[in-house]
This record gives structure tokens, C-alpha cells and sequence, in this order.
């Protein structure tokens, strides 16, 4: 089960302990006053202790009066108060006698009251007591993973020693992820309280300050327990939100959970995240325009559209300004989509047929590739050199030589890096954003990178993960503190170190480039060079050919000179549209569509300037069609071709058949035209460059 699955009023309802169920009561006096007699401590400041022990006594014979108490009265000291004086000093001065009496079972304690006292340490009342409670051996293994000592004893111990308080547990090795969970929940309500500035200042100071680092400390045991095998969810540090949700009618709401979980069987999180989000905020706005609406049933397709004009004109609440296309391609998708499968599926509650289609999203902007130029990337690159961190390092130079997804490189398992036959660096990358894995070469700068973490990680001993997407078990190579490292900590942090080494920044001081322009710098590189369609696609990991395409624009060095020799100034050329051209009698959309599609435009000896409009060619006379130009480029084919029409007529004529003869007759005599106003010979002319003794 993990964390964020369990809801804070269940878990704050009881501990999972039976023994929690017990009244609290106090011990024996002879049994606390032989615990000070044994311990190790001034005379004075055992007195002081007993003391403390008396005084807490006789105010609260019965420990659920106590119990009972307000909360401050039972912390003691609060905010401001002078140091080692509390302004209920009997509660701050018992807290020694409080906690032994959770380690011997006496009493288990409310999360409020183990949140509030900071000074709560089972851990040095069990040494005392000669009781082992596991934490050592937390903290061993902490380290093996990577923590330092300091930082894991004091997170073992605080979440040890408030989960066995308040559960009722005596050995770390009974601790589960429900407990976790139950911490994690108890820190987010704390956080509510009206007594809060009591304790801990502003909800924002609590948010920053104390409840992020227990969050950390509580992720410190999750990722140990994980990987001694005592728990099943993998490590993940889930800091508690406090925003508030959305609130939807209860049918609504029944209906949209319900499709949620449907959806979360094939999707991922973050996909079913931005379902819901869209959903629950077209739920919202229903609810502030009408009210009365408590069921999806009464929604219509003209509160749809009323909705994504909303999205289009009223200004988001973080940012001040419209959504951007994107997200609103991403709201009104999800909202068409949770009407279709909810139409498709035969529910109640549901209008039961789809309100949206894919004609009411925006237009999705079609982007040209941001490659990094030459020059910027070899300023890049000798950063990137410099960088510290083996991983961060290889993780940027395999993004370079590869094209990988940050996703996809962020999860390589150890064993990624292989060899082909040749020696050449082989790099398997994992399943990502197309469910499909793909083996690429890498350079050898990136596969030297990459082999020294291998190595680095080699000898460890974590428990492998579940990978999210093919569910099989990994043991990933970019990981550290028994836990997969993030892209934050893998790219964006040394993109930005690295623009700043390199002078890549803007007036703000942020960088110019991002690591995932690395994928379009291979994409562009792999298309100027000459590389087939197909190629760019295993290599990148695209699906269809239409997202290569875009690598094969007019950035093409070689159909940039083929575009130029046709639509340039002063361009030789020859055919039907020849003089159109020269004369600049085309269109402005046609002169667009041209700059942007011309290499779909060529032809076996040329170029059809056919356009989309016009509708699909219905001949294969392009020689003599309006629409056919040709340039000096084409002037080898034309020869070829003109050799073979000749060939096709002589061969006709010794058959007897005079037609074919004429057609193919005239066939090359077009062509000698074309290379004539070209300025081409009919015949190839060999230059020998040696001179003829």
C-alpha cells in the first residue's frame, strides 16, 4: 500500500497495534525509581529527574487525565519560551519518565504530542534500559546505501522512535508501510491545526521547515526498509500537499473516481494526474456557472464548448495569463475522453455519448527541431567535461550521442552497454514514452562516461526496482542513496551549470539551451547527413514517419541547395513552369507551401510544383506538364533517360511498331530540349586531366 493511498482520517482513527487499545497507565513505582538508580548520570541530575517524576505524579494520578489535556499543557515548552523552562514546566520536565513508559508498554502516544515535543529520543531511553530496538542496524545499512552516518542516525531515530511510541511496535523489524503511511498523515493534518503558531509559527513556516525535513526523515527509513526487503512500495518522497482539492457533487465525483482507477490499470500516473485534472476542473467551473447540476447525466455539449472558452480567454490563477495551447490540448482531450469511454462503457450518471471531438482542441503547433548550432555545441560539450559528478556527467554525454528521452536514460539498467561485433558501443534504451525498447550506437565519449558509472555501481548490493512501464524487476544504473535519481538532479541542474560555464545564458542568467535540444541536435544530425527515414526513427524511438519527417525540412543542407537551384534568385532552369518562376507569378501560399514541403515535390528528373489544392496528379507526362521544372542538378538523369528513350525507339522500329517508335521518339527529343535551355550537353564529356602526349 502505498503512502498517499491511505487517507489521513483512517490512520489518524487508531494505531494498527492492539496493544495501543490498552488504557495508558503509569508503572510501578519502584520499577522507574530503579530505572534512574541504574543509569550512568549526575547524582544531581538524577535527583532532578525524580523530582520531575513526583511532581508529574501527583498533578495527574490517573495518566488519562493527562491524556486529556490540551496539547499545549501537555508539550510544555512552546514557541518562545526561554530555554530549559516550558510554560507547563511539569509536562516538559516528565517527558524522560513519558517516554519510558511508551518503551516498557505502558502507554502509546497521540501523533500531535509526538510532533509537538522535538526532544523525543526512544532510541537513548532503550540503551539505558539495555533494550535493542533495531536503529543501529538501520543506520549500518543507511550507510551502506550512501547517507552519511549523522544524517541517518538522526532520521532513524526520529521515525523509529515516534512510530514505536505511537504504535506500540518493539523492534523496527515490525514496522510496515502502513505505519509510514500513518506518519506521513499525521505530519499533513498537524499542519491544520489552530494551535499551530503555538509550536511551529505560520503554516507556511511548518510547511518549509519541520515538515519537509520529517517527510525526509520518514523517506531515509522507507528506502532502507525497502531494501532489506521489509517493505513492498519502492522508495518515493511524496512531500504532503496542503493545497486544497477540488470538491465535485458526490455523484460526479463517484463517477470520475471510478474512471480514474479504470484508467490507472493501463495508463501511467502522470497520465491519469491530467485526466483527473481536467475533469475535476471542468467539474468546478460547472459547479460556479450552475449550481443545480449534481450529475455528469445533465451535462451538455454546450457547456463543453462554453468551457473551453473559458480556457482560451480567462487568465490562470498561478501565471495571470491564458493557457498556453498545449494545455488546453491537454484539458479538452481528457474531458473527450472521459465522455467517450464513460459513453462506450454503458454508465449511469454519464450523458452516454461523447460530447467532444478532436475538431474542438486547438490546433496542435507544428515546431521545427531546436538543434544547438556547431558552435555552441562545442562550447557545450567542454563544459559539460568539466562537470563533477560521474553521473550527471554521463547522463548528459549519452543524451548527446543518443537521443534519448531524459526519461528513458534516467531509467538504464546496469547492464545497458554492450558492443556490436565491430567493437562499436552499443546502448540499449528501456521501454519510455512508446512502450518500446530500441538498441542504438553510441560514441565512444559517451560509452567511456557511461562505463565509469557502471563500474561505480557495480558493486552494489540494492534490492532491485519494479520498473514502472515493463513491471519487470531493474537494477538501474543511475541510482544513488538506494534510490533513482531524479532528471532534475541528471539534467536540468548541469544544463544550466554547464550554459553558465560556457556563457550560454540570457539577461537573466538562465540557460539558453535544454538538455532535451540534444535529441533534436541527433535528429538534425542524422538527417543532414544523409541518413534514411527509417534510420532516424529506430533511433530516436518514433513511431511513425511523420515525426522523423520534421528532421527532413529545409534544414537539409542538400535540399537547401536543391531549393535554391529552383525557387532561388537567378536559378538555371528549364520546362513548363520554368518562365511562371522567373517571372514571379506564383503565389505567396504557393511560394510557403514550397518553402516548407519542397522536398516532397521531387520527381524522378525534376520537380512537380503541383500544390496540395490542385489535387493529386492524374498523369505520368510530367515532361511535357505545366507544373514540371527541372534544374542543372537533374542533367545526369536527363542523359540517362534520353539514352534510354533512344535505345526503347530503335528497338520499336525493328519490332514494326511505328507508335511506340514515335512515342518514345518524342520522348527524347523533349528531353533534348530541356537540356538545351539548360545549357547541357546531350552526351556526358569525359575531361581527362592529363595532357595528351
Amino acid at each position: 500500500m502505498r503512502a498517499g493511498r491511505v487517507s489521513a482520517a483512517a490512520l489518524l482513527a487508531g494505531p494498527a497495534n492492539p496493544r495501543s487499545y490498552e488504557p495508558p497507565r503509569h508503572c510501578p513505582m519502584a520499577e522507574y525509581t530503579d530505572f534512574i538508580a541504574g543509569q550512568a548520570i549526575d547524582d544531581s541530575y538524577r535527583r532532578h529527574k525524580l523530582r520531575a517524576y513526583r511532581s508529574f505524579l501527583t498533578r495527574w494520578p490517573e495518566l488519562p487525565e493527562w491524556f486529556a489535556a490540551p496539547l499545549v499543557e501537555r508539550i510544555g515548552r512552546l514557541r518562545g519560551d526561554p530555554p530549559r523552562r516550558g510554560s507547563f514546566s511539569l509536562s516538559y520536565r516528565a517527558r524522560p519518565y513519558l517516554v519510558f513508559l511508551g518503551l516498557h508498554g505502558y502507554a502509546t502516544f497521540d501523533y500531535p504530542w509526538l510532533l509537538a515535543a522535538s526532544q523525543v529520543n526512544l532510541g537513548r531511553a532503550a540503551a539505558a534500559a539495555g533494550v535493542d530496538l533495531g536503529i543501529n542496524s538501520l543506520v549500518t545499512e543507511a550507510v551502506e546505501l550512501g547517507f552519511g552516518r549523522g544524517s541517518a542516525s538522526q532520521a532513524m531515530h526520529w521515525s523509529v522512535s515516534r512510530i514505536l511510541l505511537h504504535s506500540g511496535l518493539r523492534h523496527v523489524n515490525e514496522i510496515t508501510e502502513t505505519h509510514i503511511a500513518e506518519a506521513l498523515a499525521a505530519i499533513r493534518s498537524f499542519g491544520e491545526r489552530p494551535d499551530l503558531a503555538c509550536f511551529y509559527g505560520t503554516p507556511a513556516d511548518y510547511r518549509l521547515g519541520q515538515a519537509k525535513s520529517w517527510v525526509t526523515h520518514l523517506h531515509q527509513l522507507q528506502v532502507v526498509l525497502f531494501h532489506r526487503g521489509q517493505v513492498a512500495a519502492q522508495p518515493r518522497k511524496l512531500m504532503p500537499t496542503y493545497a486544497a482539492p477540488d470538491k465535485l457533487p458526490v455523484r460526479m465525483q463517484a463517477v470520475l473516481t471510478r474512471w480514474l482507477a479504470t484508467r490507472r490499470l493501463t495508463d501511467r500516473p502522470a497520465t491519469v494526474y491530467k485526466l483527473g485534472l481536467a475533469v475535476r476542473r471542468f467539474g468546478v467551473w460547472l459547479g460556479e456557472q450552475d449550481p443545480t447540476i449534481e450529475s455528469f447525466a445533465d451535462v451538455t455539449r454546450d457547456h463543453c464548448l462554453a468551457f473551453l472558452q473559458v480556457l482560451a480567454e480567462q487568465p490562470s490563477p498561478m501565471t495571470g495569463r491564458p493557457l498556453c495551447t498545449l494545455s488546453r490540448i491537454g484539458r479538452t482531450s481528457g474531458l473527450a475522453l472521459f465522455f467517450r469511454d464513460t459513453a462506450a462503457w454503458g454508465w449511469d450518471d454519464v450523458p452516454g455519448r461523447p460530447l467532444l471531438g478532436p475538431r474542438d482542441a486547438p490546433k496542435h503547433p507544428a515546431r521545427v527541431p531546436r538543434f544547438i548550432p556547431e558552435g555552441e555545441l562545442a562550447q557545450l560539450m567542454a563544459a559539460i567535461a568539466q562537470l563533477e559528478c560521474p553521473f550527471q556527467r554521463a547522463a548528459l554525454l549519452v543524451a548527446r550521442w543518443s537521443g534519448a528521452r531524459r526519461g528513458e536514460i534516467q531509467r538504464l539498467a546496469l547492464d545497458c552497454l554492450d558492443a556490436y561485433p565491430d567493437g562499436t558501443a552499443r546502448l540499449r534504451i528501456p521501454a519510455g514514452k512508446t512502450y518500446r525498447e530500441r538498441i542504438v550506437p553510441l560514441h565512444e565519449e559517451a560509452a567511456a562516461a557511461l562505463q565509469a558509472v557502471i563500474d561505480l555501481r557495480s558493486g552494489g548490493s540494492e534490492r532491485a526496482f519494479v520498473d514502472a512501464i515493463t513491471g519487470a524487476p531493474t537494477r538501474y544504473l543511475f541510482m544513488q542513496h538506494g534510490k533513482l535519481l531524479s532528471t532534475y538532479y541528471l539534467f536540468e541542474t548541469p544544463i544550466q551549470q554547464t550554459c553558465t560555464l560556457a556563457g550560454l545564458v540570457d539577461s537573466c542568467g538562465r540557460g539558453t539551451i535544454t538538455a532535451h535540444r540534444f535529441r533534436h541536435t541527433v535528429g538534425t544530425q542524422l538527417a543532414e547527413r544523409g541518413a534514411k527515414l527509417h534510420t532516424i526513427m529506430r533511433v530516436l524511438g518514433h513511431t511513425s514517419i511523420s515525426m522523423a519527417m520534421v528532421y527532413a525540412q529545409i534544414g537539409d543542407p542538400e535540399v537547401l541547395r536543391d531549393y535554391q537551384a529552383v525557387l532561388g534568385p537567378g536559378a538555371t532552369l528549364a520546362g513548363p513552369a520554368a518562365q511562371e518562376l522567373r517571372d514571379g507569378r506564383l503565389p505567396t501560399s504557393a511560394v510557403d507551401w514550397l518553402k516548407t514541403n519542397f522536398f516532397k515535390t521531387e520527381l524522378e528528373l525534376g520537380h512537380c510544383l503541383r500544390l496540395p489544392q490542385e489535387g493529386p496528379c492524374e498523369c505520368d507526362l510530367y515532361l511535357t506538364c505545366a507544373k514540371f521544372v527541372t534544374t542543372p542538378a537533374y542533367a545526369p538523369r536527363l542523359r540517362e533517360r534520353r539514352q534510354l528513350e533512344l535505345a526503347l525507339a530503335n528497338d520499336a522500329a525493328t519490332r514494326g511498331w511505328p507508335r511506340e517508335h514515335e512515342r518514345h521518339q518524342s520522348t527524347a527529343q523533349r528531353i533534348e530540349h530541356l537540356l538545351a535551355e539548360l545549357g547541357e550537353p546531350l552526351d556526358d564529356v569525359l575531361i581527362d586531366s592529363e595532357e595528351t602526349p
